[in-house]
């Protein structure tokens, strides 16, 4: 199956890949280049959220119940 990038859902050819999560070098490009304060930086940060950060904080969540 191919990647899809997690912020604009194209197919990935290049790029980084964050926790078997993909975006794409055109993604990456735009948000090391994105100044803070704007809402274009605060959607993929959210994009990123979502996709990595979230799913891992689960991950954390049940691992611990499991050796309680």
């Amino acid at each position: 199956m191919k990647r899809r990038c997690i912020v604009c859902k194209k197919p990935i050819n290049d790029g980084i890949i964050i926790n078997s999560k993909a975006i794409c070098k055109c993604c990456e490009e735009k948000l090391i280049n994105s100044y803070v304060q704007t809402d274009f930086y605060e959607y993929y940060k959210e994009c990123i959220k979502k996709s990595v950060i979230e799913p891992l904080l689960k991950e954390s969540v049940l691992d611990l119940q499991e050796n309680s």
